[in-house]
């Protein structure tokens, strides 16, 4: 990945990192992203899931989105991802804080025409979703696949940013008779439910029954 001065990290240097590793760690961890770009000087922030295959990040949707008519024709964006793994309540207001895993990524997306490229690219992100779920369902048709845009999304560089660790109060303020420490917070599954038209006898899928939060799984290189 190149560096330039868009992910030169300034404030709390301590916490951040460019290292591929780190970063690709967070993104395998997350499946949601919040994509930033400028369309004739108004900017718009628009969440999506993703996949992740090396330096590409494969997003989709509508052929008629407006993110994606954007991205595919080039224009600078940034993609970010956040796992927020706790609440940090200090002692004063102004120290509270959260752990947490964040990435910024900037560069740019082109759109994948190739039926055959799309389909791999959907069943990366369909993968990075819930590994397992690809092979058990119907693939989409050719009517289906020309109602979707795929894009590639190069990342040309990036910065990682993590947060751990108790709260860091004023020395002062660690007299005061204030309960602090760090509320864990994580995203865990519910009880799966069935579709109301679901084929009578079929069990819930094991990689469904299974399912994990992402953090912690090994990275994919």
């Amino acid at each position: 990945m190149n560096l330039t001065g868009k992910t030169k990290l300034r404030r709390l240097p301590d916490r951040g990192t460019h290292d591929a590793g780190a970063i690709y760690e967070i993104l395998d961890a997350a499946f949601l992203a919040h994509v930033g770009f400028n369309v004739s000087g108004q900017p718009f922030v628009i969440p999506t899931l993703y996949g992740r295959k090396g330096e590409k990040l494969y997003l989709h949707g509508s052929a008629t989105s407006r993110m994606l008519c954007e991205l595919e024709a080039g224009v600078p964006a940034c993609v970010t991802v956040t796992l927020v793994d706790g609440l940090v309540l200090a002692r004063s207001a102004f120290n509270h804080s959260m752990n947490y895993r964040s990435v910024v990524a900037f560069g740019t997306a082109r759109k994948m025409d190739d039926p055959v490229r799309k389909i791999n690219a959907l069943l990366v992100i369909s993968e990075h979703l819930l590994a397992g779920r690809w092979g058990d369902v119907r693939g989409p048709s050719e009517k289906e696949l020309k109602a979707t845009s795929v894009l590639e999304f190069s990342i040309e560089e990036a910065s990682a940013k993590i947060r751990t660790g108790p709260p860091h109060d004023g020395e002062a303020d660690y007299a005061l008779s204030t309960w602090a420490g760090v509320l864990p917070l994580e995203l865990t599954p519910g009880i799966p439910v069935p579709d109301s038209r679901l084929t009578a006898g079929l069990d819930i899928p094991e990689y469904v029954q299974r399912y994990r939060s992402r953090a912690g799984q090994d990275s994919k290189g």
